[in-house]
């Protein structure tokens, strides 16, 4: 916590959330990526790494190097990270086939999901059933939980999409980890409705307890507050359910991706308290950064005590 004090002896407190940053997945990637390169060796990742571009900026400047999927057959003899949101059996398959070297930085918490996802797949072949996946159909966590069934999955990302389901057909529902509770709820609800005479439904909330408590703790966190500063990338979507969760309880809750961004208007003269919180791919770093531009915005040239 930082302490910034005016000269009516009035003080602006800044703190950042303890609880906000990497979660376990994302920081076990980087930490392996960081690993590679201190050796002074080649890495590729295939996809961002995390969904923040100014973590990206720090890894590439130390020499990673990005590659999208479409350039997958472009990867022969490189060494290539599969980042903490899993991959389908496919990459793995076509890199095989190229003699790249793994380093497989998939999240143990996806790897079970994975293996979850696979198995109730065969199950429910036998029986005509159905596997669907709560999460946004474009996300690359759930690229690689519906690669395990084949392309046979069926995501659905509200109850809206429950058309997609044969309500006469078993059903085993999972979700893909870093999806909301609230949310959760809500497809539970609308999937008991629709499917009210079959009993053979599964529901499997999968969503990773780090990440989904997340959003009832900044709640608390953004009410103590008279400003907050929310750290994220641009195309995080867990960022973006975070920082809602932010706005919804402090109306002066404002997103920034770089300290670059933050504007002096967003703190009033009669600002007492400031919090600073970020998302499960926000680095701490970035949070210090963020905190040190304040400081220089409010009250400059003045005592600090931290």
């Amino acid at each position: 916590m930082i302490t910034k004090e005016d000269k009516s002896n009035q003080s602006v407190i800044i703190e950042i959330d303890s609880k906000s940053g990497f979660c376990f997945g994302v920081a076990r990637a980087v930490k392996m990526a960081e690993e590679q390169l201190a050796q002074n060796k080649q890495l590729v990742s295939l996809g961002d790494i995390v969904h923040n571009n100014e973590e990206i900026a720090r890894l590439e400047k130390g020499g990673m190097q990005s590659a999208n999927h479409e350039h997958i057959n472009n990867l022969k003899n490189q060494t290539v990270l599969f980042r903490a949101h899993g991959e389908p059996p496919t990459s793995y398959e076509a890199l095989k086939k190229q003699g790249a070297v793994i380093i497989d930085a998939t999240c143990p918490v996806v790897i079970k999901l994975q293996n979850r996802v696979r198995d109730a797949w065969f199950e429910m072949k036998k029986v005509n059933g159905q596997v669907a996946i709560y999460g946004k159909k474009e996300h690359p966590e759930v690229t690689g939980l519906v690669g395990q069934t084949d392309g046979e999955a069926i995501v659905i990302n509200s109850p809206d999409d429950l058309y997609l389901l044969d309500a006469a057909r078993p059903l085993v529902l999972f979700s893909q980890t870093t999806m909301g509770y609230k949310g959760f709820e809500e497809i539970q609800n609308a999937v008991a409705q629709k499917f009210n005479n079959n009993t053979h439904i599964t529901l499997h909330n999968t969503i990773c307890a780090q990440v989904g408590n997340r959003a009832p703790h900044l709640r608390g966190f953004a009410a103590k507050f008279n400003v907050v500063i929310f750290v994220g990338g641009v195309k995080s979507s867990n960022a973006k359910v975070l920082f809602e969760a932010c706005k919804e309880v402090n109306a002066s809750s404002f997103f920034t991706p770089s300290s670059a961004q933050i504007k002096s208007e967003w703190f009033p003269s009669n600002t007492k308290s400031i919090g600073i919180c970020g998302a499960t791919s926000t680095p701490l770093w970035l949070m210090e950064e963020v905190a040190e531009k304040i400081k220089e915005l409010i009250n400059s040239g003045k005592n600090i005590k931290i």
